[in-house]
């Protein structure tokens, strides 16, 4: 199973069915996340594009209409109405320093601290109005994590948590993810895109077990 792009509040909501499929196929499937900068310019973008629908609040109110449908989430009453992060980039690049942390060896790989980082930057910003562009409040998240701040900011100085973001951007071109989630299976050949039902998305894997490597299913 190849990326799932993740970006805002339908990643929020999608995340239980990646932690289903790890439960379900355990090492059957790898998982592999990448991040899709659609509020690189969040303020910006919002305000704009939500004009002639009451700005902030109107994108606000959609917000918690959506998560109404949704019972295992959290949405804070005035999520981007009261604060809005300028930047998802700032928290991308935040958690590609703790994916090198853990790529490197310095935190051990088996405690999953990429993973638990990125998932308590969604649930700060939708549940407790974190500002998560902020760096300052990353650090918090980091520190609540057990994790090394020094070895945080050394992967975001020299440049190599930039390095993995901007593999992030070209993979979005290569592969054309405009649709939050977006998962890509089969080296490309097969995709999900948008709030796909975990069922569908399970029986897609079920079939790519199944066929032996390089044959085509017919159904």
């Amino acid at each position: 199973m190849r990326p799932p792009w993740i970006r805002g509040v339908w990643a929020y909501i999608a995340q239980i069915r990646l932690d289903e499929l790890k439960t379900t196929f355990q090492n059957k499937i790898a998982i592999e996340p990448h991040f899709v900068a659609v509020f690189g310019n969040a303020r910006e973008k919002l305000e704009s594009r939500w004009r002639d629908r009451g700005g902030l609040k109107g994108y606000s109110n959609h917000i918690q209409e959506v998560a109404q449908k949704f019972n295992h989430i959290t949405i804070h009453p005035d999520i981007w109405a009261e604060v809005v992060p300028l930047s998802s980039t700032s928290c991308h690049l935040f958690l590609h320093a703790i994916q090198l942390l853990e790529i490197k060896g310095i935190v051990p790989a088996s405690e999953q601290v990429f993973e638990k980082a990125t998932w308590r930057c969604r649930e700060q910003f939708f549940s407790q109005l974190a500002n998560i562009a902020d760096r300052q409040v990353q650090f918090a998240i980091a520190e609540e994590l057990g994790l090394p701040i020094a070895a945080i900011q050394a992967q975001i100085g020299s440049g190599e948590a930039y390095a993995q973001l901007s593999k992030d951007f070209d993979l979005v071109k290569e592969h054309t993810v405009s649709v939050s989630p977006t998962l890509i299976f089969n080296e490309g050949r097969q995709r999900l895109n948008g709030n796909v039902g975990y069922r569908v998305i399970e029986a897609n894997i079920r079939e790519l077990l199944h066929n032996p490597p390089g044959e085509q299913s017919w159904c």
